[in-house]
This record gives C-alpha cells, structure tokens and sequence, in this order.
C-alpha cells in the first residue's frame, strides 16, 4: 500500500464484545485483516472516537462510534487532515448482496445503510468510494436488526474468510492499480459505470 490513492479506508462496525464478528460488522475484520498484511496494530485515537493503524500512507480506522454516528469519526479525520471526499474508501457489510461477493463503487445514495449515511452526511456528498461486502440476506422471519446484528453460523465462516481475503485483496489493488480497474477485477460481471 506504499503509493496510496486512498488515504484513510475505513472499515464500519459497532464496538463492543457484544458486536464482535457479527455480520454488521465485517467492515471491522476488513480493516483487520488489512492491518496483518501490513503488520502493523490499531490502537485507540480519542481525537476521531475510533481505533486507527498507519499503514504507509494510509490510515486504517475503526469507528468506535456506534454504527448510525460513523460518519462522526470518518468526517473530524477527513477535514482535520483536508483530504477529499475520494481519498476515503469505506469498507461496510451489504444484506442485499449474497454471503462474500464484493461490490465496489465511486459513490452513490447509502442504500439504507446507516453507518454509511452518517458518513455520506458527514462529508457532504454522495460521491465517497465503498467497498460493500455481502453478508445475505435474512432468511425465513428473522428481523433485519437480529439478522444483521447477528453472528455467522458455522457454516457461513469459510465464505466470510474468503470474503474478508477478498476484499482486503480488492482494497490493495485498487490502491496499487486504481479504482476502476478494481470495481473491473472484483464486481460480479457488470459494467463498472454503474452506480448503487
């Protein structure tokens, strides 16, 4: 991640052992993962409300906000370091996409996400690049809350593994090739012009 065309990937989630690897908060094990390969810790910056790591020149972060404020975090950090809008990528977990595939996108309305419309907010456009990655959808009667808010079955966690290599592989990529040659690489068999 040395030639750095983001300068801060931040990875959304809800804090707490509560939260710990629920499907609401695979932003968090992106942000991880990417924190291994770089070798490097997060630790805790009061100043942003939220858990960071220098990886070159980007900075990794974990709002330590809850989910619906994250934009709080992403926004004191982007103005205080004057970085715009596209030097920020958010990583966010998307029910709507199956379990692991990946969908990245320049910018676009928060899709009933709330930790990314608190970001949308917080920055002032619409046009900030995500990573969604795919959690699937509820199934039978399970409320969305209790679906997103809940943990992967055993038999989710070899595609949630795959997922988070995956988009941790698309993160570095698009920081080493660029954007659109990434939405190419890892959005499932559409034109990357699209928006959503």
């Amino acid at each position: 991640m040395e030639t750095a065309r983001f300068r801060l990937v931040a990875g959304l989630g809800n804090p707490g052992r509560d939260y710990d690897r629920t499907r609401h908060n695979v932003g968090f094990l992106v942000a991880d993962a990417l924190a291994r390969r770089a070798a490097v810790r997060f630790g805790h910056e009061p100043k942003w409300n939220a858990d960071v790591a220098r990886a070159g020149d980007v900075t990794l972060m974990k709002p330590m906000t809850f989910m619906n404020l994250s934009g709080e975090s992403v926004g004191d950090f982007s103005r205080f370091h004057k970085l715009t809008p596209g030097q920020a990528l958010i990583v966010l977990d998307d029910m709507a996409l199956p379990l692991g595939r990946l969908r990245l996108r320049q910018r676009g309305s928060a899709g009933g996400h709330n930790g990314l419309a608190s970001v949308l907010v917080h920055l002032g456009t619409e046009g900030v690049p995500r990573l969604r990655v795919g959690i699937g959808a509820a199934a039978g009667s399970r409320s969305i809350v209790g679906h997103v808010l809940g943990k992967f079955s055993p038999d989710e966690q070899p595609g949630l593994e795959c997922a988070i290599d995956r988009a941790a592989d698309a993160v570095e990529y698009a920081q080493t090739h660029g954007f659109e040659a990434a939405m190419n690489r890892f959005n499932p068999n559409e034109p990357s012009t699209t928006q959503s």
